[in-house]
């Protein structure tokens, strides 16, 4: 297929795809807010949060490391969830020996990619949850100096997961955006998803970390991918 034809195609799909979104009915933010508790990541990732929070509280001793370490988590999340979504959820397969490395969560993403409609596949696998609250139990609990800042850590850790959980299921929900500072992050997610999957990584923020590290270009100046849908092009070669 030239170079033409694959843009031509490309053209088509998300033209396509944004028919077919102006024609949905938009749901209310109390439908959408049902429907996203009837999965399991917000509940897990809520538990994790107060029972981390009722540990911070009782332990009490409280400073100004308490302030500091959520005001340094949020201010540097774009940039982790830039490098989570550019180097794990966009992993390609890579072959060791007789082993191919394939973490479940890269794939899960890339079938979300496949099928941003899909709507299990928005969230968060629950094996991964399950994984990273155990990480971050070691963290929390061995790298701080003391339980207390690592129970803050812990407690900081599940809020702003679910507050991507949240930001990136109500992007791919029929909730139509409202206001002009989510409008921007359902503009951007939706050009990742319909027109290149080369940019615009982060989904809770927009111009941030992207723009820091060039990946929030001009829509207009940015060719449609044909892999959007197909990271990698691994379809094709399966």
């Amino acid at each position: 297929m030239s170079a033409d034809e694959i843009d031509i195609t490309a053209r088509r799909q998300v033209a396509a795809e944004e028919r077919r979104m102006r024609s949905r009915h938009s749901m209310s933010l109390r439908d959408a807010f049902a429907e996203f508790l009837r999965h399991p990541s917000p509940w897990i990732m809520a538990g994790f949060l107060a029972t981390a929070l009722v540990a911070r509280v009782w332990l009490g001793g409280w400073g100004l490391a308490d302030v500091l370490v959520p005001v340094v988590m949020v201010a540097s999340f774009p940039l982790v969830e830039w490098l989570v979504h550019v180097f794990v959820l966009h992993w390609r397969p890579k072959r060791l020996g007789p082993v191919i490395i394939d973490p479940l969560v890269s794939r899960k993403h890339r079938e979300h990619h496949r099928d941003p409609r899909d709507i299990p596949l928005i969230f968060i696998p629950w094996q991964v949850l399950i994984v990273v609250i155990v990480a971050a139990l070691a963290v929390g609990l061995l790298v701080f100096t003391s339980v207390e800042r690592g129970l803050t850590f812990l407690v900081v850790l599940p809020a702003i997961g679910l507050v991507y959980e949240w930001t990136h299921y109500l992007i791919h929900s029929d909730y139509r955006p409202r206001h002009a500072f989510y409008r921007r992050l359902w503009r951007n997610h939706r050009f990742h998803h319909y027109r290149n999957e080369h940019y615009w990584f982060t989904v809770t923020t927009a111009g941030t970390a992207d723009r820091l590290l060039r990946t929030y270009p001009d829509p207009d100046s940015v060719e449609k991918s044909p892999t959007a849908k197909d990271l990698h092009a691994l379809s094709r070669t399966e």
